[in-house]
């Protein structure tokens, strides 16, 4: 009774701080999202320079990380040789820059529900640069998915009030971007052994993301801030709200860390689900029948490849267990005969 009692307990408990990760990853990924739209929307705080500030966030973060590894010790650096810096964070680094640019870019043309409708695309993005890369094998069942959730986005995009051609290539484009980098992450990293959590990640991306960033920055932002006399650096705005980015980098390694990387997934589609009615009822963007019924049809496409996802996964941990009760059997045995042996 008492011994039920505990393991109901601890269940529960369980369950509890896995819905406290889901739910602080949540408010943290929400509140970046609508910060940023904030600061670089031309009818609300006014600043539409995503370049400045994703440098903001990159130069925020990579002093943040020193001083947890390096100063403090909170983090144990991974051993990396310059040769594989430059032929795995590099590429990653250059890859994650344009699709931090490109992504707070479209704030200054997109709704915020609506891109949130464009980033249903990632599944198919994912899978089909998988593909490409040998990473994932082909199976008509999950390419017929990935063509009903892009089926799904595109009748979004037709129902939208406030469709920017423009606005619509950014936002694709660094969800190409984000798509390649996640792949290569399991190529470059993964492959080799290199597992970085969002702390040593952001200690070896971030100043790369820097470097990749002035280059665009000293063309196409330096000159209009340069000549913008008014503005005043707010530390306020920009500091909370680099703090908010780094917060959300260390969430992502709490829900990953206790729960799954499917999890996230999950609670992406809810978080998704929030940001469009946050971004009606509140920013009062519009949102037509027509995108729900889209973003509905790409919904339901997303949760058929988690709860394949989800399948896939039981079946790997089923056929683990045969193989692991096997080998304790044989090692069982391996003893009792050694121990025949010296009797």
């Amino acid at each position: 009774m008492g011994k039920g009692a505990s393991l109901s307990e601890s269940v529960v408990k369980k369950v509890l701080l896995s819905y406290a990760y889901v739910g602080i990853w949540i408010f943290l990924s929400f509140t970046v999202i609508v910060y940023n739209k904030y600061i670089l929307d031309k009818k609300m705080y006014n600043w539409p320079f995503p370049i400045s500030l994703t440098m903001i966030h990159m130069g925020f973060c990579s002093f943040l990380a020193f001083l947890l590894i390096k100063v403090f010790n909170f983090v144990e650096p991974v051993t990396m040789s310059r040769e594989m810096y430059l032929s795995s964070v590099v590429p990653i680094g250059a890859l994650y820059s344009l699709s931090l640019w490109f992504s707070n870019s479209a704030y200054i043309y997109l709704s915020v529900s609506f891109i949130q409708m464009l980033k249903a695309l990632m599944p198919v993005a994912v899978y089909s640069i998988g593909v490409m890369f040998k990473k994932e094998s082909f199976k008509t069942e999950t390419m017929a998915n990935m063509l009903s959730i892009s089926f799904g986005v595109a009748i979004a995009a037709y129902g939208e009030a406030r469709f920017d051609t423009w606005g619509v290539i950014l936002q694709l484009s660094a969800v190409a971007f984000e798509a390649t980098r996640l792949v290569l992450i399991q190529i470059l990293l993964t492959s080799k052994g290199i597992t970085l959590n969002p702390i040593t990640s952001l200690y070896y991306v971030a100043p790369c993301c820097l470097v990749f960033l002035f280059v665009p920055w000293m063309v196409v932002e330096m000159p209009v801030l340069r000549d913008t006399s008014s503005f005043h650096f707010d530390w306020v705005i920009f500091g909370t709200n680099s703090f908010c980015a780094f917060a959300l980098n260390l969430a992502v390694f709490l829900l990953v860390g206790k729960t799954s990387a499917l999890t996230m997934n999950v609670a992406g589609v809810v978080k998704d689900w929030l940001l469009i009615a946050f971004s009606w009822s509140v920013i009062k963007d519009t949102v037509t029948t027509i995108n729900l019924a889209g973003y509905g049809v790409a919904f339901l496409g997303v949760c058929y490849y988690n709860a394949a996802k989800l399948k896939a996964l039981k079946a790997k941990e089923t056929q683990k267990q045969p193989q692991q009760t096997d080998e304790e059997s044989g090692k069982l045995l391996e003893e009792r005969g050694e121990k025949s042996e010296q009797a």
